[in-house]
């Protein structure tokens, strides 16, 4: 219930509302009918603009409800506002029979032309200057389902969705604390997009969260359509290759990041939080670790970096040995290769480079046809283009061993934008290769070592806990031990307060 009596007065705006007012063509008047007409012109090229004209019971004011045809719910405008107003008796000196959670009043058409484009009504009053905007949005929404990139076999089956404050409630009903803290900001000039930080006001660091919201509060531009956008402005490094924030469309995975000390960006229209800050470590870790048996989960954890050597390394450890030190290739199986290459008229970085060239070709059309077809494109594609590629002597079997095996790999690699990077990086590793042999592939791989080692991600090192070293971080890099043992946070996020669990296991 809204009291009429104090929306009147006109009391209780902003000092942007009183700037506001003193622009006078851009002032509500007290006529109803001028009102309308003004903004009628206002959305003169929105037919889909409604303005229900309608008197008041109790005492016939004039009064006019202006919203936006798919933006609004138009149960809640028929059941919570007209219904009431037009079938209720009541005083106006006391409240307005309207049941919606939100009401503000606004003063002028600029006020009010971003309310409506933005999905609430404005109800307009006779005799008044000033008007209610009634928190009636209703845009389609997509229901909540399980996420498609990020499946867990062991964890929750829900997933963020475009709506942004879905996706905080979905975060809220793990941490119903007071402690989770919530700042929002707008970007954009043209399309407004509600940004919303989520974090643990005693854990997280406060100089992080100064430094996220200055990077964000800087951004000048017409609209951000997606995270991955917002991600490029904020970034540190945008000429690495490497990621320097986790996305994710799990509440789960992004819950446990914010009680690590983390920060949650959540982008409204977007289905994908952003977790900041993060390290190199943290790619390669996945939900299901922590619901899976320590020793099971820290096994696929080593299997993901051996993944990780093999799908950056293994072409171009392929060509050094073909090119320049075939010498430590067996005999026998040396024997088995240059049979293989005997009719191959391409030099070994060229026909590596053909392969792994026409496996992301396959790999991107299995991705954007539809789903049957896509996995008909990838097997039969794959069998027909590789078999027919060895028996028109154009590459060799040792070859398509190798990029079957690198493809595998790479895709053992929980997070998207981490396996797209690698293989990238695959590219540049075979040139170097096929210029300097194994030496090529050591000067490279010194190389993005010393990368890592420079980066940062809001500030903190993306190399921890290898750089700097921290022991206690090591207990969830390579493998990740029992739950009881990992006492402390990570220190790379820059938590406040470290200590996350107490004693919870005695010995038996």
């Amino acid at each position: 219930m809204f009291h009429f009596k104090k929306f009147l007065k006109g009391k209780g705006s902003s000092g942007g509302k009183q700037n506001n007012k003193n622009r006078q063509d851009d002032v509500l008047s007290a006529d109803l009918t001028q009102n309308t007409e003004k903004l009628l012109q206002l959305f003169s090229q929105a037919p889909d603009l409604v303005i229900r004209r309608f008197k008041i019971a109790g005492n016939s004011t004039d009064a006019a409800l202006v919203y936006l045809k798919g933006l609004t719910d138009k149960n809640a405008i028929h059941y919570h506002v007209l219904k009431p107003l037009m079938q209720s008796s009541f005083d106006p000196n006391q409240e307005l029979p309207i049941t919606l959670g939100e009401i503000e009043i606004a003063y002028t058409y600029s006020q009010i032309e971003e309310a409506i484009l933005g999905g609430e009504s404005i109800l307009l009053l006779g005799g008044q200057n000033s008007a209610y905007q009634l928190a009636t949005k209703g845009w389609p929404q997509r229901e909540i389902k399980d996420p498609q990139n990020e499946i867990s076999l062991k964890g929750a089956h829900q997933g963020f969705v475009e709506t942004g404050s879905q996706n905080i409630a979905l975060i809220r009903r793990y941490i119903p604390q007071q402690e989770l803290r919530l700042k929002e900001m707008t970007v954009g000039i043209r399309g407004k997009s509600k940004v919303s930080i989520l974090y643990l006001s005693d854990v997280a660091s406060e100089e992080v969260l100064t430094e996220l919201e200055t990077r964000i509060q800087k951004i000048n531009v017409d609209a951000i359509i997606n995270t991955g956008e917002l991600i490029e402005f904020i970034e540190d490094n945008p000429f690495s290759p490497f990621p320097q924030f986790i996305l994710t469309e799990r509440p789960d995975s992004a819950v446990s990041h914010i009680l690590q000390g983390r920060f949650a960006i959540i982008l409204d229209r977007s289905p994908s939080v952003i977790i900041a800050p993060t390290n190199f470590m943290s790619f390669f870790q996945g939900i299901d670790d922590y619901g899976t048996r320590w020793l099971v989960a820290s096994f696929i954890r080593l299997l993901r970096f051996i993944a990780l050597m093999i799908a950056l390394f293994l072409p171009a450890t392929y060509v050094a040995f073909i090119s320049f030190n075939f010498e430590v290739i067996p005999m026998k199986l040396l024997l088995s290769i240059a049979e293989s290459r005997i009719q191959v008229p391409l030099s070994p970085v060229m026909e590596a480079i053909l392969m792994e060239v026409t496996l992301e070709l396959m790999r991107e059309a299995a991705l954007r046809l539809p789903t049957p077809i896509g996995q008909t494109i990838g097997i039969v594609g794959g069998i027909i283009i590789g078999q027919a590629a060895v028996q028109a002597g154009i590459v060799s079997n040792i070859m398509i061993i190798v990029v079957a095996i690198t493809a595998i790999a790479s895709y053992n690699i929980p997070n998207y934008d981490m396996s797209s990077s690698i293989r990238l990086l695959r590219f540049p590793m075979m040139l170097a290769a096929s210029l300097f042999g194994v030496i090529g592939i050591v000067i490279g791989g010194m190389t993005l070592v010393g990368h890592l080692i420079s980066l940062e991600s809001l500030g903190t090192p993306y190399g921890s806990p290898l750089a700097p070293f921290r022991i206690t971080d090591m207990k969830d890099a390579f493998m990740r031990f029992p739950l009881w043992v990992m006492k402390k946070r990570p220190k790379g996020t820059g938590a406040n307060r470290m200590i996350r669990q107490g004693k919870n296991r005695t010995k038996r």
